[in-house]
């Protein structure tokens, strides 16, 4: 009887340490619930080989056939010894007799960086710094044929020939705040994601490049609390309706003495792209007017002796056009592929230099991204949310538009980096409850092998056994059916009431319902619902994959249809008996943020609780190529930023209102913060505020997100 009792208490201990309880610190500090990722795979241009870098930074050069030969495996080669050497990348020049490492990076802003760059020569086994005297650099490259290196350093562009040493300064007119040469400005960097606006051309004898005067650009200024007396950073943001930076286009003539010349297209405002044919020296550039409703492909022939451009093909739009990254030159020298949502859905085109434009896919889905062009076969990957507008699916097609074949073969969210040679590809595979699987794929879709299936993670969710299934569905509003995922609390029963916390972003260029797994997010949506909350998610109108007329159905008037919408679906919420209709909250960041500001104010009489974390009060305070893309100028269309704006709608709060913002941040400015406290100062309107100190957008660092996310749980459970 002893023995029955004592194996009871011990199966009734372990259950208890096996239901595990989610907490913030597991989630925020620890980053337990992250999957990890097949890093540092980079393929050789052979196709077979590829590149892998140990715990001691040594590079092991292997091959792929091997994976399969479990049993028998090759030792690998070491093609880089590292000794005490550290670094963060490395890449190789095109013939791979030659390494390029960068060290010491620094982040400017998202995607900006500068760094140290060493040199290494496989054959002489030399290691020696990129340039001693201008240091540090950024956006080190080879030139195509391996015989020189270019970089910029202080909005200079420099060359340093291999072959002897020398280094070559091209420009000499770069100075901070001014003039900027080879790499973008502050706004170019966020909402056309470039900082590299260089390009050598095949035969390493031209360089392309952009100027950026910044002169008549206005400055922003932030304020670091770092020492007894703060210090000022100031950086050149053109706000909507503001003067931006002039650019200009400059050829670079190596075998001239780095002759410069300059390039003329036309009139133009922005250009987004500079890129060379494959074969030949022509230079693409995409250019766009102010509104960029107009998209121009200008084609600049350098095999002259005097340099001419046209304009090869215009797109014309009555609302905007995106800019993306699917550029891919065939091996003709005379043709490439875009995408364009010109026939109502986003699809691919083979665009002739003589101006003949061809639809390559069609359908009543949107293409996401090019994954790829095998230039034997004449076949171009990518990727599409053709199964449904939550997910996205691997396809391949030939360049004619025959032969369409969908590769991937598990629903949910799928994406492919194809190897050089594209004959394999590292494929990534994640749906809405189950962390990714990453393998190694034939071209095909075929496996090759299991790179990492995150089994480690996958056990350790097990743990937790209360966790409910996000549900991808969608909900019908009467007018529209619009994407949701929701998440019921623990031990759910229809016959009570829970509160509701909406999840939302709601802004152009990103969906929040995906069939794709999370991770942080995903695990504190479940610690909210062990904490007995509906976590409620919604895409609005103006959000993707869904055909270019509801994307831009929210034209002229960011914020007006997103928060009906959302409004809406919280009103079609509360006719559910087990939602508890007093009780509806929400929390977005950034876009989101100004959905959550909305929501307290348009929505009060729906919303009982709102935080909003670094969020847009006022168009006016954004930078002008994001903000005028989807609003025009100010003086255009001054309505359509004064109605949506929260600041002109605090006089209708009614509930509790918690506003979040980073000091330093350089992207949505804490000064839509503070005109939003001034505004509910002035209507005499009470809120709760936090402010984190030298933060920028992303609001992290250290123990930072492991704090705000505390305050917020904390926030809506003493609120909501």
């Amino acid at each position: 009887m002893t023995k029955h009792i004592y194996l009871l208490v011990s199966i009734f201990f372990a259950s208890i340490s096996f239901a595990q309880e989610i907490t913030i610190g597991k989630i925020w500090k620890n980053y337990e619930f992250y999957p990890q990722y097949a890093q540092g795979f980079n393929s050789m241009a052979d196709g077979i080989s590829y590149t892998v870098q140990d715990e001691n930074y040594n590079i092991l050069k292997l091959n792929i056939q091997d994976l399969t030969n479990v049993g028998n495996e090759v030792e690998p080669e070491i093609i880089f010894s590292a000794s005490d050497f550290t670094y963060s990348d490395y890449e190789f020049n095109s013939d791979e007799s030659k390494i390029l490492f960068l060290t010491n990076k620094m982040s400017i802003y998202r995607y900006s960086y500068t760094a140290v760059y060493y040199l290494y020569d496989r054959e002489t086994k030399k290691l020696e710094p990129l340039d001693d005297l201008h240091q540090p650099q950024t956006l080190a490259e080879y030139s195509p044929d391996g015989n020189f290196v270019s970089y910029i350093h202080k909005n200079n562009i420099y060359v340093k020939e291999l072959s002897n040493g020398k280094i070559r300064q091209l420009t000499h007119d770069g100075k901070k705040n001014k003039v900027i040469n080879g790499t973008s400005d502050w706004v170019y960097e966020e909402e056309f994601a470039i900082t590299k606006a260089y390009d050598w051309s095949p035969d390493s004898r031209y360089i392309g490049i952009l100027k950026f005067n910044e002169n008549n650009v206005k400055q922003f200024r932030m304020t670091f609390y770092d020492d007894l007396y703060p210090d000022s950073y100031k950086f050149k943001y053109p706000k909507a309706g503001e003067e931006n930076s002039v650019v200009s286009i400059h050829l670079i003539d190596l075998k001239k003495k780095c002759k410069i010349k300059s390039v003329d297209i036309g009139e133009y405002e922005y250009v987004p792209r500079i890129e060379w044919s494959e074969k030949s020296n022509k230079l693409i550039l995409q250019s766009m007017n102010r509104h960029q409703n107009i998209l121009k492909y200008h084609l600049v022939d350098c095999t002259e002796d005097k340099v001419k451009a046209k304009i090869i093909f215009e797109e014309k739009s009555e609302t905007y056009i995106d800019v993306d990254d699917n550029l891919i030159f065939l091996n003709d020298g005379e043709s490439l592929l875009r995408t364009s949502e010109m026939n109502g859905f986003k699809h691919i085109y083979k665009l002739d230099f003589s101006g003949e434009h061809k639809q390559v896919t069609n359908g009543e889905w949107d293409v996401i991204d090019f994954l790829g062009l095998d230039h034997e076969k004449n076949t171009i990957y990518y990727s599409s949310c053709e199964p449904h507008s939550t997910q996205k699916s691997i396809y391949s097609i030939n360049v004619d538009g025959s032969n369409k074949k969908e590769i991937s073969q598990e629903s949910g969210y799928n994406d492919a980096g194809f190897l050089k040679g594209m004959k394999y590809y590292i494929h990534t595979y994640s749906n809405a409850n189950t962390p990714p699987t990453i393998s190694l794929r034939s071209s095909d879709g075929s496996l090759v092998t299991v790179l990492q299936d995150n089994s480690r993670l996958k056990n350790k969710l097990k743990e937790y056994p209360k966790m409910n299934q996000k549900m991808i569905s969608s909900i019908d509003l009467g007018y529209i059916q619009l994407n949701t995922s929701m998440i019921l609390p623990q031990d759910f029963d229809s016959t009570k009431k829970y509160p509701v916390y909406f999840n939302v972003y709601g802004g152009p260029g990103h969906n929040e319902v995906l069939d794709s797994y999370d991770a942080g997010d995903y695990m504190y949506h479940q610690l909210l619902a062990q904490e007995g909350y509906i976590v409620f998610t919604i895409d609005p109108r103006g959000t993707m994959y869904r055909g270019a007329e509801f994307k831009k159905s929210t034209y002229l008037e960011l914020g007006k249809l997103e928060i009906e919408d959302i409004i809406n679906a919280a009103i079609k919420l509360r006719e559910y008996s087990w939602v508890d209709s007093d009780r509806i909250g929400i929390m977005g960041w950034s876009y989101g943020g100004f959905m959550a500001s909305l929501a307290i104010t348009k929505g009060a009489d729906v919303f009982k609780t709102a935080i909003a974390v670094a969020p847009v009060t006022n168009w006016r305070y954004y930078d002008n190529i994001y903000t005028e893309r989807f609003m025009r100028t100010p003086l255009e269309n001054t309505s359509g930023y004064d109605e949506n704006s929260p600041i002109n709608h605090v006089d209708k709060m009614k509930g509790n209102y918690l506003l979040i913002h980073g000091s330093a941040d350089d992207n949505v400015h804490y000064q839509n913060t503070m005109e939003m406290i001034n505004a509910m100062v002035e209507a005499d309107k009470q809120f709760d505020l936090f402010i984190y100190p030298n933060k920028n957008h992303g609001i992290y660092g250290g123990n930072t997100r492991n704090h705000l996310f505390n305050m917020m749980l904390n926030y809506i459970k003493e609120n909501l």
